[in-house]
């Protein structure tokens, strides 16, 4: 157990959680990008891609969540740090077939500590402000496949999801 312990850098040699000190990293570019998706019926998926439901624009707002949800991570999740973000994006694909829609989020800072959480947390918010927002008319969407796609900087540099869902997307939304 201690071993496993070690090698998790939110637990001290005690096994006690703390946030990592990063004041000694170097300062780098660092870029995250994070996707999940959320299943519908077809009347609930024609009313978010038409704009037309009753709460009013589900995508707009859903955009809105998801970039402030990635301004307040850190109060979120009690070990990451609070950062200051230098781009955030949130970006909508729909498939019409599947009745679903893709939610991508990307995270930009310039510091000592990547954006990962941010990204996923952006996902998270966002997904879940559609569902909130559709409720009324369909309580049995399903919200899968949400991950890291890909991040850069820092130590460990480019990393890059494998996943086949990486790439189903669906079609862009405005």
């Amino acid at each position: 157990m201690i071993h496993l312990m070690n090698d998790l850098t939110h637990f001290n040699a005690a096994g006690d959680c703390h946030m990592v000190d990063v004041g000694a990293k170097p300062i780098s570019d660092r870029l995250a990008v994070a996707q999940g998706r959320i299943h519908m019926q077809a009347r609930t998926f024609d009313l978010v891609a038409t704009g037309t439901a009753k709460k009013g624009d589900v995508l707009g707002i859903a955009r809105v969540a998801a970039i402030q949800a990635t301004k307040r991570t850190s109060e979120l999740i009690p070990l990451c740090h609070p950062l200051a973000l230098t781009h955030v994006s949130a970006d909508f694909f729909l498939d019409h077939e599947k009745h679903s829609v893709t939610l991508r989020v990307t995270a930009k800072t310039t510091g000592q500590t990547g954006v990962e959480m941010e990204a996923l947390t952006g996902v998270s918010v966002g997904l879940l402000t559609i569902y909130d927002m559709c409720k009324a008319v369909d309580r049995g969407m399903i919200i899968d496949s949400i991950g890291l796609l890909e991040k850069s900087g820092g130590k460990s540099g480019l990393w890059a999801s494998a996943s086949p869902a990486a790439t189903d997307q669906g079609t862009q939304s405005p």
